[in-house]
């Protein structure tokens, strides 16, 4: 998987700090590619070895299914999170 919007895409999510977390949408505009949030997910589902911990839909909701590792991923980062969310 290669091209110019990947590699925007995962110039975007290398960049990120530990703590730092970004929504699907923010990924995506930062990118410069606005609109394609759900093209991010793809990405984070088949290019491995990104911090797909530190994206979570924009109402801060983790990832459906990977709630519980996320949730220790990001907490061992310092990042508050209740309920299945990312408390702001």
């Amino acid at each position: 998987m290669t091209g110019p919007f990947v590699e925007s895409v995962i110039k975007v999510l290398t960049d990120l700090v530990p703590g730092e977390v970004v929504s699907y949408s923010e990924v995506a505009e930062q990118a410069g590619f606005p609109g394609a949030a759900r093209a991010v997910g793809n990405i984070l589902g088949d290019v491995h070895g990104l911090p797909w911990w530190r994206v979570v839909t924009v109402n801060g909701r983790l990832v459906p299914g990977h709630e519980r590792r996320q949730t220790q991923l990001l907490r061992a980062e310092g990042v508050i999170v209740e309920r299945g969310r990312v408390v702001a």
